[in-house]
């Protein structure tokens, strides 16, 4: 399937940015306004009454140690959301996928450019983000930049899977399900407001079964120079989670929309 790839799948990412630029001013607040609303929010609450968190040797404020995780949940709903609620739309109501394949263009460039488009969202969400946290200090410099290309592949990961659902689900509806039962529970337990070595063991190995735990160590390793993993099994998990996913997504689109 994959060897139906060429550059040409870089048209329908510039269609898609296109039409984003459109609306740029809107989605350019939520970026840099929520990872502020956040930081007010627990640093205004959560830190008196919580203390100081203990994480891989250092000892954090709340703030601290969930700062990096904002990064990373936004990666995770910037591009799940791009290639499950958005592509959906453009494949079942507006039509537009018929429309490209009518083209030179293959299902699997449409379908990669989609997951592309939704990792660079990502990347350009968590730059703007930057703008918030690097100078309130929560984000080390320079090592703190290297969270834009990894926000790209996290969100290839996440928007590989979106892909798969969206393959798989039957209406727009009905995303209410892999939202309730796959993000959120991973917006919960992958490490993102308290340290998973809390946990009862059942759960620490779930945990680690949740890419957004990989992606949240890694922006943790990057933003406060200390992780209590190893980088480099965080980086081959996503990698495999993206290319697994990533395969999964264009066979369950191609069922769906060759018939």
């Amino acid at each position: 399937m994959t060897g139906n790839l060429s550059l040409r799948l870089f048209r329908v990412w510039w269609r898609n940015l296109v039409v984003y630029k459109r609306i740029w001013q809107v989605n350019f607040l939520v970026p840099l306004l929520e990872p502020a609303f956040y930081i007010l929010a627990f640093g205004l609450g959560f830190s008196g009454m919580i203390g100081n968190v203990e994480y891989a040797g250092l000892s954090l404020t709340y703030t601290e140690f969930i700062a990096p995780a904002l990064v990373a949940t936004a990666v995770m709903y910037n591009s799940f959301f791009e290639t499950t609620y958005t592509s959906f739309v453009r494949m079942y109501y507006q039509k537009t996928f018929d429309a490209m394949l009518a083209t030179p263009l293959s299902l699997e460039e449409v379908i990669t450019a989609e997951i592309v488009w939704s990792a660079s969202k990502a990347a350009a969400a968590v730059a703007i983000m930057l703008l918030v946290l690097m100078p309130l200090g929560y984000v080390a410099f320079p090592s703190g930049l290297l969270l834009i290309p990894l926000a790209f592949l996290g969100g290839l990961a996440f928007g590989s899977i979106g892909m798969f659902f969206t393959g798989i689900t039957p209406s727009i509806d009905m995303f209410n399900l892999p939202t309730f039962l796959f993000i959120t529970p991973m917006f919960l337990f992958s490490g993102t407001f308290f340290p998973i070595s809390g946990l009862p063991g059942w759960a620490q190995a779930a945990s680690l079964a949740f890419p957004l735990y990989h992606l949240v160590e890694l922006c943790r390793l990057l933003s406060l120079r200390a992780s209590e993993s190893s980088p480099l099994i965080n980086l081959a998990y996503l990698l495999g989670f993206t290319l697994l996913f990533g395969l999964l997504g264009l066979r369950t689109m191609r069922r769906r929309l060759i018939r």
